[in-house]
């Protein structure tokens, strides 16, 4: 019998809610700023909110934190949506924060008029000067006793467009003797002349995220607002503006964020990446986002088992991207087509097999799942195997293609290498075997054993495919940990490019939303580029995790 699986903190908190009756039912919301493409780290976020919800019979709703127009692009809204709804989550509303400007300019107003916000005419220099620091306090602006009347005209000129961008903010009235640094008279407002992608121009201030954020989700009445812990220094100005507007008491709860070696997950640094072109786009299959991933061939599946398997904890610590890794092999060993496919191809000649015949051998689709059942495919006189299955001088233990040994050609024959032809500059051409007719695969009655079998493809019948091989974006476990420039660790091998790589015909009707298995050498999917002049895999992962042994063999 499996062992019960414990709750997280955050279960615990819910189901003490559910029961001691605070609660009827849980709303929880997944909050992103549509300022980037989301990635994996958003994808813990995603599973936590919305598992909450589907565990405990409650909902979740989707709302987008749109409060800089300066970043924001309907392009992140479309692209946040499309991924959630990949990784198998429905929300119950679409909300903005920008629903909620004329409710948010309310609550500024009335956080005005008892006398707790003023408007500040201070350069930002100067504001983060009188700021102070950790160990010493700061000093209220000289504006700081601006009456209610005189900030409630100045606020609503700031409304109307009257002043420029940076001219003025507006400020929460605090304590700038307080030991957190975020409650010494944080903006609340700032004015930005700049085209909001929903609202237009109808706005010329902005509430900050600080202020919007919590009180959105007071608004929407959210009884568990999930946040990362560098949050937890904030939740003293959500709590301070709830209780001093008097509105619904959302509580906000902080668990560790994921951080991911081998990988940055900063969306500033990710934006970087690909507005240097040192990516071909956020859906660049070595991206940690979302989009990214969907493209190297990642399921949604293994995403959510890895989000499980990581679990939620209160202290930040650094994952093993092996783990994903692992999570998605799992997968794709259950659901993938298996292909053969040869990707650095030498020409075998099988100089005993019939001219210009042609036969039909059989194999299965995937052992994993038999109802997937066998395909047929095509068998004759020339074939490509892989140049590293053979070895003129073979060390003692390789078990492939060498002078003199023998090899079974998976679902056919046993072959026996009998001469290397070279070109003029003496490298291998091809090699030239003979094939044993009474060895084939499923009614061998040739008496011969041999250790090593081949994948392989036949000349006459191959599909020409381009292969995209990707490695891990950097080539250092703890990017954030290094000095300097992020980008000095960027890994130059992280894409290798086959431009001709030869697949057995059954891959002319490969399909976007299946994956294969290509035989001994990794789990691969259709790329999007692919076309009716060219088709184009990409490598989701190897069939191991090599890493490891190369960074020692390194």
């Amino acid at each position: 019998m499996a062992e019960e699986k414990s709750l997280n903190f955050i279960e615990e908190i819910v189901e003490e809610d559910l029961k001691s009756g605070k609660y009827t039912s849980i709303l929880t919301r997944f909050p992103p700023e549509p300022n980037g493409y989301l990635h994996i780290g958003h994808a813990k976020s995603i599973c936590l909110n919305f598992g909450l919800a589907i565990k405990y019979g409650g909902k979740t709703n989707l709302r987008f934190d749109d409060t800089n127009p300066v970043t924001e692009e309907t392009e992140y809204v479309d692209s946040i949506k499309e991924d959630i709804k990949w990784l198998g989550f429905e929300w119950s509303n679409e909300f903005y924060a920008s629903d909620y400007f004329e409710q948010l300019y309310k609550f500024a107003v009335k956080l005005i008029e008892k006398g707790l916000a003023y408007v500040d005419d201070s350069a930002s220099e100067q504001i983060a000067a009188e700021k102070g620091t950790p160990t010493q306090p700061g000093i209220d602006s000289q504006y700081h006793s601006r009456t209610p009347e005189e900030n409630l005209e100045l606020f609503a000129d700031m409304k109307a467009g009257k002043y420029a961008d940076g001219e003025k903010v507006l400020r929460a009235k605090i304590d700038m003797a307080s030991p957190n640094m975020h409650m010494r008279d944080p903006i609340l407002y700032r004015i930005k002349h700049a085209h909001h992608h929903r609202t237009g121009d109808a706005w010329s201030i902005y509430p900050m995220y600080d202020f919007a954020h919590g009180q959105s989700d007071s608004i929407e009445n959210i009884t568990h607002s999930i946040c990362t812990l560098e949050f937890i220094p904030h939740r003293p100005l959500y709590d301070w503006c709830i209780q001093q507007l008097e509105i619904f008491p959302s509580h906000q709860y902080e668990f560790a964020r994921l951080n991911l070696n081998y990988t940055v997950m900063s969306k500033r640094r990710l934006l970087q990446l690909v507005n240097e072109k040192y990516v071909s786009g956020w859906d660049d299959p070595r991206m940690p986002t979302i989009s990214g991933m969907r493209r190297r061939g990642f399921t949604p599946e293994s995403i959510r088992d890895f989000c499980e398997k990581i679990g939620v904890a209160k202290r930040e610590n650094l994952i093993d991207v092996g783990l994903l890794e692992f999570c998605v092999r799992e997968h794709l060993n259950k659901i993938s087509l298996r292909r053969m496919v040869v990707l650095d191809p030498l020409k075998v000649v099988i100089t005993n097999y019939e001219e210009n015949k042609t036969e039909i051998v059989t194999s299965e689709d995937n052992p994993e799942d038999p109802e997937t059942g066998y395909r047929e495919i095509p068998f004759s006189k020339e074939l490509y195997i892989e140049q590293e299955d053979f070895m003129e001088i073979p060390s003692k233990k390789y078990f492939r293609l060498a002078p003199g040994q023998m090899v079974r050609l998976k679902s056919a024959y046993i072959i026996k290498c009998e001469e290397v032809v070279k070109d003029s500059a003496g490298k291998i051409a091809e090699v030239r075997c003979i094939y044993l007719p009474e060895s084939k695969s499923g009614g061998d009655t040739s008496g011969f054993h041999v250790k090593g079998t081949l994948h392989w493809v036949s000349v006459l019948h191959a599909v020409k495919a381009e292969v995209h091989l990707y490695d891990r974006l950097f080539k250092v476990e703890n990017v954030n940990a290094q000095e300097g420039d992020f980008k000095d660790y960027i890994n130059v091998d992280s894409l290798s490019i086959l431009k001709t790589a030869y697949a057995e015909p059954a891959l002319k009707t490969a399909k976007f939303d299946e994956r294969y298995q290509f035989l001994r050498k990794g789990y691969f999917t259709l790329d999007k580029d692919t076309s009716e002049e060219k088709v184009i895999f990409n490598r989701t992962v190897t069939l191991r995790d090599n890493w490891v042994r190369d960074q020692k063999r390194n």
